[in-house]
């Protein structure tokens, strides 16, 4: 049985640009989740939270991520997918869950980097702001990400390292 492998973990962790290289090492498919929204709704996620608001792209997002069941994929979750309604239950039991763990600098260092205007939440924040905005959200969401299966420092771990931790982790289970 074909189970999907969902890479979870906070905004900027590398979540596509890990899950491209992994999905291509593994020769699996690659989907990343943000896309297939944005392909669902026709407009882009920043346009619309503007629109619809939080709540009703949440609503939006546990749906899509329900239809990839069963799927033969590597598949790129948003920063909060597994925070919300029951989709981290869904994602463990699912499929299995790698946490791409940065420290709340690391983070920082690679979000200042990105185009903050795709990344609704971050709207207006840089410098200390930032940082701090970083270290609370992930103080929220950690218990989520914490519950995956695998845990890698993603600083540190290549895609070969971690492909043979997912293989391993398959012949167990």
């Amino acid at each position: 049985m074909n189970k999907p492998i969902f890479l979870i973990g906070f905004m900027g962790s590398g979540k596509t640009t890990l899950g491209r290289k992994l999905a291509n090492h593994l020769q699996k498919k690659f989907i990343d989740l943000d896309h297939l929204i944005v392909d669902r709704v026709g407009m882009s996620i920043p346009e619309y939270f503007e629109k619809h608001g939080e709540d009703q792209f949440r609503q939006l997002e546990s749906e899509v991520l329900k239809e990839l069941a069963g799927l033969d994929a590597v598949v790129s979750t948003g920063g909060g997918s597994p925070c919300y309604f029951d989709n981290m239950d869904w994602i463990l039991a699912n499929g299995l869950a790698v946490y791409l763990h940065l420290t709340p600098k690391a983070l920082h260092a690679r979000l200042q980097q990105s185009k903050i205007a795709n990344r609704p939440a971050l709207k207006g924040l840089n410098g200390e702001e930032l940082l701090l905005f970083i270290e609370e959200k992930l103080a929220q969401r950690e218990p989520y990400y914490n519950r995956a299966q695998l845990h890698i420092d993603q600083l540190n771990t290549s895609v070969e390292t971690l492909s043979q931790s997912i293989r391993s982790h398959d012949h167990l289970d």
